[in-house]
C-alpha cells in the first residue's frame, strides 16, 4: 500500500521546534537534542536523530523510523517506547531502521528490504 500523505521537511529541527503530521514525514536534515517529530506514518531522516521521534502516533504498529543516525533521546513506535542504552558508543556507518518486531522495537541496519 502506498500513502501518498506525505510532508517534507528541507531543514534541521532545532531545540524546540516539534512537528505532528497525519501521515509520513520525511526530513532532510538533523533532528536535534529538544526537538519533537510525530508522525502516525513512517518517519525518514536524511541526517541524523537526536531528538524525540514518535512513528505510528495513531497506534499504526507497522510504522518505522528510518535515518542515516540513530541517536535519539526516545524513539516510540505505536504505543511502545525505547531509549538508547547508556554509554553507547556504536557508530554505525549505515543507515539505520528501528520497527516493531515481535512485539519489541529493534533498531537493525537497513539494507533496503521490505519487511511486512
Amino acid at each position: 500500500m502506498v500513502d501518498d500523505n506525505t510532508i517534507l521537511i528541507q531543514r534541521t529541527l532545532r531545540s524546540g521546534q516539534k512537528i505532528h503530521y497525519d501521515g509520513n514525514i520525511v526530513i532532510i536534515g538533523d533532528v536535534n537534542p529538544g526537538a519533537e517529530v510525530v508522525a502516525t506514518g513512517n518517519i525518514i531522516v536524511m541526517g541524523a536523530v537526536r531528538g524525540v521521534v514518535h512513528a505510528g502516533a495513531g497506534g499504526n504498529e507497522k510504522a518505522m523510523v528510518l535515518a542515516f543516525r540513530l541517536e535519539p533521546t526516545q524513539l516510540r513506535i505505536a504505543g511502545h517506547i525505547t531509549r538508547p542504552p547508556d554509554g553507547q558508543s556504536l557508530k554505525p556507518e549505515q543507515p539505520e531502521v528501528a520497527r516493531i518486531k515481535n512485539g519489541v522495537v529493534t533498531i537493525e541496519i537497513f539494507n533496503g528490504e521490505r519487511h511486512g
